[in-house]
């Protein structure tokens, strides 16, 4: 028969811990038997989540450094925006981890496996992964690993949002902690839509990170190089040294990932959860977190409501504009930043807008490419 559960986990990362935590908070499951498994046992900061947000969240208690002000920073135009009643905020990796894994650790029904999972499978007769050749079966199980590239129709795009990061200790009082760098275009586009974010924690240690939309990869060594370049023109007077360092790959599609499959249930990235015009996957990642253990409380199923449609297609339109270079990056968030509200652009990105609201966000970027790439999706 092998090993059975109620619910299986399979992958550690945001999506699957969000989950298990907001499972384990609700006090409903403890008579349940559940296996959270991965590949890694998550011993290394090996990336930070930022996002805005205007109460306090689930993981606030791990929110390492806020901010209220946001710079965007084009080569026209420098502004700072206060984006009061939001907080941009960031959570380090390896805070997450170690909170949810002690809290993991101390709950008797959950089984902790960390090993390669090959495979998942759901039909009429059952629902089970494998992994090293054992079949372990659940009632659901709840995935968060991309087994393999999503097959692009004509009208999906899909670009990759890599970024290479450096924490730096500066000798002298060089930043300000109030106030983070959200976007600066002021920098070269020959590889692709790039920008630099800079978060600082104290006036002399800051998060400066590279970003780039692309369909390829860089050379390791051209990111170091970026940032280098970026720090001596903008920061010449400061001696520093690197702390840390991150890289990242995020998927920016506008392919409809599958939500279920009979008894599985995908999450977070592999369930759709990354913005694609933005990259952004923490909050979608709560708020699926927040609506699956709602409705199991409810109902026993797990169930979340799709995003609204229009959100799907505003996100095809701008992949079209960037993909298809029918307007720099730079043109379409420097109109977006200096004719809207800040709160009602993150209203905007996080899906939660009026279309009232829709209406002004696109009627401040450039018409011709944005029609001409609508057009293109519809017909």
């Amino acid at each position: 028969m092998g090993k059975q559960y109620d619910y299986i986990i399979s992958g550690a990362g945001c999506a699957g811990l969000s989950l298990l935590m907001r499972m384990i908070s609700s006090g409903k499951f403890s008579d349940k038997k559940i296996l959270l498994i991965d590949q890694s046992e998550k011993k290394v900061n090996d990336r930070t989540w930022c996002f805005w947000e205007k109460e306090p969240g689930f993981f606030d208690g791990l929110v390492y450094h806020q901010w209220k002000n946001l710079w965007f920073h084009s080569k026209k135009d420098s502004r700072l925006l206060n984006i009061d009643p939001y907080s941009y905020k960031m959570i380090r990796g390896i805070d997450f981890y170690d909170y949810c894994f002690d809290r993991i650790r101390q709950q008797k029904n959950i089984d902790l496996i960390f090993g390669k999972v090959e495979a998942i499978k759901s039909d009429a007769g059952e629902t089970f992964l494998l992994m090293d050749g054992e079949k372990i079966r659940a009632n659901y199980i709840f995935n968060s690993i991309r087994f393999q590239q999503p097959t692009l129709q004509k009208k999906d795009f899909l670009l990759l949002q890599h970024f290479k990061g450096w924490v730096i200790e500066a000798s002298g009082n060089v930043f300000s902690s109030t106030d983070a760098t959200l976007m600066d275009f002021r920098v070269s586009q020959e590889y692709g839509m790039g920008f630099f974010y800079v978060l600082p924690f104290s006036s002399s240690k800051a998060l400066v990170e590279f970003t780039l939309f692309s369909e390829k990869l860089l050379p390791a060594a051209v990111y170091d190089q970026e940032l280098e370049n970026y720090l001596n023109r903008f920061y010449q007077t400061i001696i520093y040294s690197k702390q840390e360092e991150e890289f990242g790959i995020i998927p920016m599609t506008n392919y409809q990932f599958p939500s279920k499959q009979n008894n599985i249930i995908h999450i977070g990235m592999a369930g759709g959860q990354t913005k694609p015009s933005s990259g952004y996957t923490f909050q979608f990642i709560q708020k699926q977190s927040e609506a699956l253990v709602r409705s199991m409380v409810a109902n026993g199923v797990p169930q979340c409501q799709a995003a609204k449609k229009r959100f799907h297609f505003y996100d095809s339109v701008l992949l079209n504009v960037i993909s298809t270079g029918k307007i720099s990056g730079e043109n379409i968030f420097a109109n977006m930043f200096s004719k809207n509200k800040p709160t009602d652009i993150f209203k905007f990105l996080d899906n939660e807008s009026h279309w009232l609201q829709d209406i002004g966000i696109i009627q401040s970027l450039p018409t011709k490419p944005f029609l001409q790439a609508a057009l293109q999706q519809i017909f």
